[in-house]
C-alpha cells in the first residue's frame, strides 16, 4: 500500500521532463560504474532515479515560470546553449554524486568513498578536488531538498514477488528474481523501445500523435505497472505455465488489468526476441 500510494503521488506531480535523463548511454555509464564499484543491485536503479530526479530540477531552477532560460535577454548567445553548457559542465560530477549518494542508502557495507570517486574522475582528466566533490554531493541533496531514498522499480518486483510467494503461488524465486532483475536492466538500457512499442499496442497505431504521447509519459513513469510487466515476462519465459495464475494474481494484488499486464509482457518479450511473433 505504502509503495502504490507513493508510486500514485509521484505520477500526479509527474514533470513534463520526465524521462529526459534516462537515456541508454546515461544508464550504460551509471551501469558500468555501478559494476566497477560492485555495488550491488538496487544502487544502480536509485542513482538512475536520483540524476533524472536532479537534473530535472536543476533545469526548473535555470529556467523562468514559462518554461524559458533565465538571462535571454542579457545579451547571452543562444539561451538554451548557454542551459546545456551549464550543464554538461558538471553532468559527469554529477552523476559519480549520485552514484555515491545512492551507494550510502544502501543497506550494504559498498560505499564509494571519496578516494575513490576522485581516482575514477582523474581517470577521465577531471582535475576535481575533494572539497568540490563534498560540495558536488550537497548541491543534489540541496536540489532534491535531501528527499534522495526513492524507492525504485526493484523493491516494486521484490515487494510483489513476496507477495505471490504468500499468496500461494509456487514458483522458482531465486531464478525468477534473477531473471527479473535481468529484464529491468534490459527496460532501462532498452526503454525508448519497449514503450514505443507498447504505445502502438496500446492505440492500435504505428503513428501516436504528439498529445497521445504525451499522455502516454505517466505510463513511461509508472513503476508499479513496470514490475508486474517484468514479473509477467519472467514468469512467461521462465515457468510457462504458471503464468496465467501470476497474471491473475498480480491484478488482485495491484489493481492493474490483465490487458495492460499482457501488453507489457508482450511489448518486452519482442524488444527481447526482435520479431512481431505472438
Amino acid at each position: 500500500i505504502h509503495l502504490a500510494t507513493e508510486n500514485e503521488q509521484y505520477l500526479s506531480e509527474l514533470p513534463e521532463q520526465a524521462g529526459y535523463f534516462k537515456e541508454t548511454r546515461i544508464v550504460e555509464f551509471i551501469f558500468h560504474l555501478s559494476e566497477k564499484w560492485h555495488l550491488d543491485q538496487s544502487t544502480r536503479y536509485q542513482a538512475v532515479e536520483l540524476l533524472e530526479r536532479f537534473m530535472i530540477k536543476q533545469v526548473e531552477q535555470m529556467c523562468d515560470g514559462r518554461g524559458n532560460p533565465k538571462g535571454r535577454d542579457q545579451g547571452q548567445r543562444s539561451s538554451w546553449s548557454c542551459v546545456r553548457d551549464q550543464i554538461a559542465s558538471t553532468f559527469v560530477l554529477r552523476l559519480v554524486s549520485c552514484v555515491q549518494l545512492a551507494s550510502k542508502l544502501s543497506l550494504h557495507y559498498s560505499r564509494v568513498t571519496s578516494d575513490t570517486a576522485l581516482k575514477f574522475l582523474q581517470s577521465l582528466k577531471y582535475s576535481y578536488t575533494k572539497q568540490e566533490l563534498l560540495e558536488s554531493e550537497l548541491a543534489v541533496l540541496n536540489t532534491l531538498h535531501f528527499h534522495i531514498n526513492v524507492s525504485t522499480p526493484l523493491a516494486y518486483v521484490e515487494l510483489l514477488l513476496e507477495v505471490l510467494g504468500y499468496n500461494g503461488c509456487l514458483l522458482p524465486v531465486k531464478p525468477l528474481h534473477q531473471i527479473c532483475v535481468q529484464l529491468l536492466d534490459f527496460c532501462y538500457l532498452t526503454r525508448e523501445t519497449i514503450y514505443e512499442t507498447l504505445l502502438k499496442i496500446a492505440i492500435e497505431n504505428s503513428t501516436p500523435s504528439k498529445l497521445q504521447i504525451a499522455k502516454f509519459l505517466t505510463v513511461k513513469e509508472d513503476f508499479m505497472l513496470l514490475a508486474v510487466g517484468v514479473i509477467s515476462a519472467g514468469v512467461f519465459i521462465l515457468s510457462p505455465r504458471h503464468w496465467e495464475q501470476v497474471v491473475e494474481h498480480l491484478n488482485c494484488i495491484t489493481g492493474i488489468t490483465p490487458q495492460s499486464i499482457l501488453e507489457f509482457s508482450y511489448a518486452l518479450v519482442k524488444c527481447i526476441v526482435g520479431s512481431s511473433t505472438p
